[in-house]
């Protein structure tokens, strides 16, 4: 058994390309179409297996879409294991507006799972022999999963000493969360929309994310804020990092990807919050510098988070 496996129940054949301008009616010449296996867990696998780790990714795939995401994969030398479906694995389609370097992002909702279908997933995560250390589901859920599957997750991973990580959004997040998982990484317009809170300062944002582990719902909560980088928060403390200014003028799919898959990646290794947070969001910022969901490269990885300026602590009322 690896000692990590990521999760995607809705994993995706991404499409990226660009084009001079976006515009409506008209025809759109676009340049070369890349392909890459994605959707968030498997995105993250593919860059903890270049930064060494021992990772397997498991997903549903189903279709011709569902059969390039395994052959992408295999290219890749990523370690899987594929539940078969009845429906088609979706496609999503990126294209970067080369004349402003904005980026519009295609996601599709996913091929329907049948009940019979994430049940066998399930399953056979709870019947696991030799546990893994870390389990990560990240991606949205398809339709026809309930928004409790990552949370029904949570009981055999704790009885297992598993540390699950979940990195979704809506409602999946929130039953999460209520279920109690070691570590959760929602982007600042999810956590605001978790609380409902404006979280409009710094101050705010800290407060929240320790407020979660107080709480006993996350042991760690890692909240990317964009351009401004990120938090992390422990029981132990609460760090901010900036972001590093690089040019995202390929895309910034999969950055918060990078992102999970560098910060697990360190903290396995048993790296402290701080340290984990600078890998964290030296992945983020090494994956603008590939198109599509091409993601982060390890060298550059390695390379950026020697810029990374140590992260600043918060004091926060108690």
């Amino acid at each position: 058994m690896p000692a990590l496996i990521t999760l995607t129940l809705n994993p995706a054949l991404d499409l990226a390309t660009t084009t001079d301008r976006v515009a409506p009616t008209h025809k759109l010449r676009c340049g070369p179409v890349r392909r890459f296996a994605g959707g968030g867990g498997i995105n993250v696998a593919r860059v903890l297996h270049r930064l060494g780790s021992e990772v397997q990714a498991w997903a549903v795939a189903g279709g011709a879409a569902g059969a390039q995401v395994r052959q992408l994969l295999a290219d890749e030398g990523v370690a899987t294991a594929i539940q078969p479906i009845a429906g088609d694995t979706r496609e999503n389609f990126s294209v970067v507006e080369t004349a402003t370097g904005q980026e519009y992002r295609f996601v599709l909702p996913g091929p329907a799972l049948q009940a019979t279908e994430w049940q066998a997933c399930l399953h056979t995560l709870h019947a696991l022999t030799h546990a893994p250390r870390w389990l990560i589901a990240s991606g949205s859920l398809p339709p026809g999963v309930p928004p409790d599957f990552y949370a029904r997750l949570a009981p055999g991973a704790r009885a297992r000493g598993t540390r699950l990580v979940v990195d979704t959004s809506g409602l999946p997040l929130a039953a999460a969360l209520q279920a109690g998982v070691t570590l959760v990484k929602p982007s600042l317009r999810e956590l605001r929309e978790l609380l409902q809170q404006p979280l409009a300062s710094a101050a705010a944002w800290c407060a929240a994310a320790q407020a979660l582990v107080h709480a006993g719902q996350a042991e760690i909560v890692a909240l990317s804020l964009g351009e401004q980088g990120a938090v992390l928060a422990t029981r132990d403390g609460v760090w901010q990092a900036p972001a590093l200014s690089v040019s995202a003028a390929t895309g910034t799919t999969g950055a918060g990807d990078c992102f999970l898959a560098a910060l697990v990646w360190a903290l396995d290794r048993g790296e402290a919050p701080p340290q984990a947070l600078r890998w964290g969001v030296a992945a983020g910022a090494a994956a603008l510098l590939s198109p599509g969901t091409a993601l982060a490269q390890a060298h550059d990885v390695q390379r950026l988070v020697h810029s990374v300026p140590a992260p600043v602590a918060f004091t926060l009322q108690p």
